[in-house]
C-alpha cells in the first residue's frame, strides 16, 4: 500500500466499479448496482470555510445491503474536518499526502502519513487534524447497515 497514489487508488475504485460495487457519483443515495467507471475530473467539489474541499466518489446501498460513502478530502495545513465524533458506521482512512495525527478513542494522538490507513470501529470516538505545513489528502470508505445520517 506504501505506493498506492491518488491516481492508482482511483483505478481500484474503477476496478470496484467493474467488480458490481459501484453506482452514481453524487446522486442522493442510489442503489449502487450498476457498474461504471468514475472519472476524477469529473468528481463534484465542495469547499468548507476552513478552506477543506470534497470530492464525493460514491454514496448509497449496495445490493447486498450496507450503506457505502467513499470520499476524498484536501484539509489546509493546521485544520481538522471536525471535532472528535462518533457515529454507527465504520470508517478507512487511506492517507494519501500530508502530515496528519488521528486521534483515537482514548485521545491519543497518532501520527499518521503518506501510505497510512487509519481504521475506525463503529461507534468509536475518533478526530484528524492536519498538524504538517502542506494540505493533507485522504480517502475515507465509510460502511454501515444503516442509514445515512442527515
Amino acid at each position: 500500500m506504501e505506493n498506492l497514489d491518488r491516481r492508482n487508488l482511483f483505478a481500484v475504485f474503477s476496478a470496484l466499479a467493474a467488480a458490481g460495487l459501484a453506482g452514481s457519483a453524487g446522486a442522493a443515495e442510489p442503489t449502487l448496482s450498476q457498474s461504471k467507471v468514475l472519472r476524477y475530473a469529473d468528481l463534484p467539489v465542495r469547499k468548507f470555510a476552513n478552506g477543506s474541499e470534497q470530492r464525493r466518489v460514491l454514496i448509497g446501498t449496495l445490493p447486498t445491503g450496507e450503506f457505502l460513502e467513499v470520499h476524498e478530502t484536501l484539509m489546509p495545513a493546521g485544520e481538522t474536518p471536525h471535532p472528535p465524533h462518533k457515529h454507527p458506521n465504520s470508517e478507512m482512512l487511506f492517507i494519501q499526502t500530508g502530515a496528519v495525527e488521528y486521534i483515537d478513542e482514548t485521545g491519543k494522538h497518532i501520527p499518521v502519513g503518506p501510505g497510512d490507513i487509519v481504521f475506525t470501529a463503529s461507534n468509536q470516538m475518533h478526530g484528524l487534524v492536519n498538524t504538517g505545513s502542506t494540505p493533507a489528502t485522504y480517502i475515507v470508505v465509510s460502511v454501515s447497515t444503516q442509514l445515512p445520517e442527515g
